[in-house]
């Protein structure tokens, strides 16, 4: 191979395709057929979501995964026991199958109890990134076997929601240290929890301030500008990064009548606060971009950028051919640091999160 010629970027722009010239068609062929058994394909295997969530504690991360999924998919007390789940910073994990119409999603929602609670907080943020390190490091010691699995079981992190409290003021620098670290390695949407404890003017004020936070750090949350594919995507997307990053959420699994109607919310002193009603919260913006909108692009960029990189750098740094009938060894090492430059591969083109070129391209 020539070592001059370097291998392509996932994020550059895909070569163009030699010219093809259309063909008229004399009659029905039935190639628009192949959507239907993609689908049908689809529906027997059903689909995999792997969610984390990050937040202090009292931020209502429980009650959120339960809200954003209608279910309930987690608990704050331990079964059997009255007493509230332990705060470590020892993560947990639960995975539940739900459907929908006759769609099976299998969900695994992954809770940080104890994440920034302690008084020393320093590097409180290596359990969180060694988690997601490990899932990539299990999907490639299954796709290096020779005789592997016809379907790699995947505990990816797709997408980590990050509760942000609802301060009223910028990003604690504690929230800036991690997410740098963290948008790294995952896609990563942060939200304004609890945020029926700011007013309307107070809440906008507040997502200026952020906003103003990551574009000065040059932290890439999700949507990344640089993946948009189409023009589309590029509209959307860019109305999400302009005017909802982050969504203002408040979370409720408790229904209530209001006007003759069930609604999910919260109620107070002053009222309800209806969790599905834009007019109080953005909680359906954050639903449709996890589930009715993003949800396969979360997979695509997981697979794509972020696996892609943590895979090249292992492999780069084993310096091992294959060996044996059944599998490629690769040496153990430790698992990249995002800190350093290093972890990102030379071939990749997403020198934004180095260092070196964070100022070239922020």
């Amino acid at each position: 191979m020539d070592p001059l010629r370097q291998p392509p970027s996932p994020c550059s722009p895909r070569p163009s395709s030699p010219r093809t010239q259309s063909c008229e068609m004399l009659g029905y062929v039935g190639i628009e057929a192949v959507l239907d058994q993609l689908k049908i394909k689809a529906m027997k295997m059903g689909f995999e979501f792997n969610i984390m969530v990050v937040g202090q504690s009292g931020l209502g991360k429980s009650t959120m995964v339960n809200t954003l999924f209608k279910s309930k998919m987690w608990k704050s007390t331990l079964p059997g026991l009255g007493v509230p789940t332990p705060k470590t910073l020892q993560l947990q994990s639960v995975t539940h199958v739900i459907e929908e119409k006759g769609v099976k999603l299998k969900l695994t929602v992954t809770d940080t109890p104890g994440f920034g609670d302690q008084i020393n907080n320093d590097k409180c943020w290596d359990p969180i990134l060694g988690y997601i390190n490990e899932q990539y490091e299990r999907y490639l010691q299954e796709e290096i076997l020779i005789t592997r699995q016809r379907h790699i079981p995947d505990t990816r992190v797709h997408c980590c929601v990050y509760f942000v409290p609802p301060t009223g003021h910028c990003l604690r620098p504690l929230d800036i240290e991690f997410l740098q670290r963290l948008c790294q390695t995952v896609n990563v949407v942060p939200v304004i929890a609890r945020a029926d404890s700011l007013t309307i003017e107070e809440r906008e004020a507040f997502r200026r301030r952020i906003q103003h936070n990551l574009r000065t750090h040059c932290i890439e949350v999700y949507p990344q500008k640089c993946f948009d594919e189409d023009i589309n995507d590029r509209i959307l997307n860019s109305k999400i990064r302009q005017e909802r990053i982050p969504f203002a959420v408040v979370g409720a699994d408790r229904e209530h009548l209001v006007n003759g109607r069930c609604v999910l919310g919260r109620k107070t002193k002053w009222g309800i606060i209806e969790v599905e009603n834009m007019a109080h919260c953005e909680f359906p913006l954050l639903r449709d971009l996890l589930i009715r909108t993003h949800l396969q692009d979360l997979k695509d960029i997981t697979h794509n950028i972020h696996y892609e990189n943590y895979r090249v750098f292992r492999l780069n740094k084993s310096h091992v051919l294959p060996r044996g009938p059944g599998w490629v060894n690769l040496a153990p090492g430790p698992a990249p640091s995002p800190a350093s430059p290093q972890a990102t591969p030379r071939t990749m083109k997403v020198c934004r999160w180095t260092q070196d070129n964070s100022d070239d391209e922020c």
